[in-house]
């Protein structure tokens, strides 16, 4: 989802390539595994940081009460086994007895902070940006708003081993969030002792198979095994690096010269030269991810749902998909991608209009709006610096632009980073955006909208016809009952022209044939202790 300007060469090449880094061997003869990640992380702190980017580097040192396979399918991480309740809204687990990298032990009251923390405002000012996607948890949201006391959060360690934690609504899909980092537990001992300083690599404590060595910001992390991590000697790879390369070209050239095993992408629309150039590397699957522009409805022109649904008209997903990335992406008519399990997503009801009809209809829009020669509709699209974004963002200028010659669109790049914090503060017009699973649900889409979500609610959309639909879905037992539910959201929504889905992604990873372990999955997600080289 993000990334930073190009930063590599020199200090890397100096300074960690020892032995070549894809090449195998670390300086104290272990192997070592190189992956290229596309940004910095914020922090390493789970509750500071959100994107892809972040969790390829905290989900190989954090482990939560599930994690992932090989296939990032939830499995059981430190819960060994758990109960839930009759009414499905209280869930007990029993944990097994592991322990934090300076062995001291992992409990429940360990998951108790987190959560706590998770929620507190006061630490919500400090930086927590994420916390919106566990508001599941009983109180979470009301501790988050200042409104209920931190020690009403909804988890409670019955005794050292034993967590109980209750949820305002039946969660089917708890365990695939359980495996979020928002969830992952963090070490009471060391942030008291080490206060914001905790995460800096001498201090940090992890229970996960890795632990942070070195990160030169802008260069790379470099991590090594923790010994206390329970089934560490199975693990292929000592040490693993991270490379927060922007430059997707930059990377395949690197993945020629034998230096990297892995990277997040290679260059748009360069599917077949990839092919050519690093035979049997590039890895493309459905992804549960979409691209999309979103609009703050709080500001002028896009208040006013004639203009966002003008814009939505004019996008031509199918030019942008087939033939200017060309690398497996489906165009967009909904906001939930296809392969969302248990739920056949709604769509534009315009879908299949033809080009010039929908461009009609948008012109036609905006006249209605009070747009034309003598008022032209002008305003600022920012869009992210990484990946596709670029591309797409100058076809979707002209996009707009083919409505009416009086539609003046100026488009303007933005580091990725500092494009989500500006989403997140509502300091922006109309921006390109997007959006991976973090669990296999829809309402992990669709919450995004509703009104009390707070800064991860972009466009600031509020309808209350859409919350109570997204709560009538969140007590619903019945699986059908709930799809239905949430796609008369999903409905509203695109009726409303609340988001303009654009494109669903797919992964496009490079991957050395010589790394085993790596599976294609919807949600991108491939955890270094899973892959060895033959």
């Amino acid at each position: 989802m993000r990334s930073r300007p190009r930063i590599l060469a020199g200090a890397i090449a100096a300074a960690l390539l020892l032995a070549g880094c894809g090449g195998g061997s670390t300086s104290e003869g272990g192997e070592r595994f190189t992956r290229g990640i596309g940004a910095d992380p914020k922090s390493i702190d789970p509750h500071r940081v959100e994107g892809t980017w972040a969790n390829d580097v905290i989900g190989d040192m954090f482990i939560g009460l599930f994690t992932e396979d090989a296939k990032a399918l939830p499995v059981p991480g430190v819960a060994e086994s758990w109960v839930i309740s009759d009414d499905q809204k209280t869930w007990t687990f029993k944990l097994k007895q592991t322990k934090w990298s300076d062995g001291a032990p992992l409990t429940a009251h360990d998951f108790v902070f987190g959560f706590r923390r998770l929620f507190d405002p006061a630490a919500k000012v400090a930086g927590a940006a994420y916390d919106s996607v566990q508001y599941g948890i009983l109180n979470g949201k009301a501790v988050a708003e200042g409104t209920m006391p931190v020690d009403q959060v909804g988890v409670t360690a019955i005794d050292d081993y034993t967590l109980e934690m209750k949820l305002e609504y039946p969660m089917p899909y708890l365990p695939g969030l359980l495996k979020h980092y928002t969830s992952f537990p963090i070490p009471k001992h060391a942030v008291e002792k080490f206060g914001a300083d905790w995460t800096k690599p001498e201090n940090l404590v992890v229970n996960g198979p890795y632990k942070l060595a070195e990160w030169r910001t802008g260069d790379f992390l470099r991590s090594v095994k923790n010994p206390e991590f329970d089934g560490v000697e199975d693990i292929c790879f000592s040490e693993v690096v991270y490379l927060p390369e922007a430059d997707h070209s930059a990377m395949v050239r690197r993945a020629r010269a034998g230096e990297i095993d892995m990277n997040n992408s290679f260059p748009s629309g360069q599917l077949e030269k990839t092919n050519q150039d690093l035979p049997g590397w590039p890895r493309i699957a459905p992804m549960m991810a979409t691209t999309f522009i979103i609009a703050d409805m709080k500001k002028a022109p896009f208040g006013d749902a004639r203009v966002r649904k003008a814009l939505a008209l004019a996008v031509d997903r199918e030019h942008i998909t087939n033939n200017i990335l060309k690398s497996g992406q489906l165009p967009a008519y909904s906001f939930v991608p296809p392969s969302i399990a248990n739920y056949t997503p709604a769509e534009f009801e315009w879908k299949n209009m033809p080009r010039n009809e929908r461009l009609a209809l948008a012109r036609s829009l905006l006249e209605q709006a009070g747009f034309g020669p003598s008022k032209p509709l002008a305003f600022e699209y920012i869009y992210r610096s990484t990946g596709d974004n670029p591309r797409i963002a100058t076809v979707v200028q002209e996009n707009f632009s083919s409505i009416a010659e009086w539609v003046k669109p100026e488009i303007r790049i933005v580091d990725t980073a500092a494009l989500y914090d500006q989403l997140k503060a509502k300091n922006f017009t109309i921006s390109d955006a997007g959006w991976s699973a973090d669990y296999n649900d829809a309402n992990n889409f669709l919450y995004l909208f509703d009104s009390r979500t707070g800064a991860m609610n972009y466009g600031q959309y509020e309808n209350p016809a859409f919350d109570a639909l997204l709560d009538q879905a969140n007590v619903e037992l019945d699986t059908a009952r709930r799809a239905d539910l949430m796609r008369q959201a999903e409905a509203i929504l695109l009726a409303d022209a609340a988001v303009i889905p654009v494109l669903i992604r797919v992964t496009q990873d490079i991957v050395s044939p010589n790394i085993t372990g790596y599976e294609d999955n919807p949600e991108d997600i491939h955890r270094t202790r899973y892959m060895c080289r033959k």
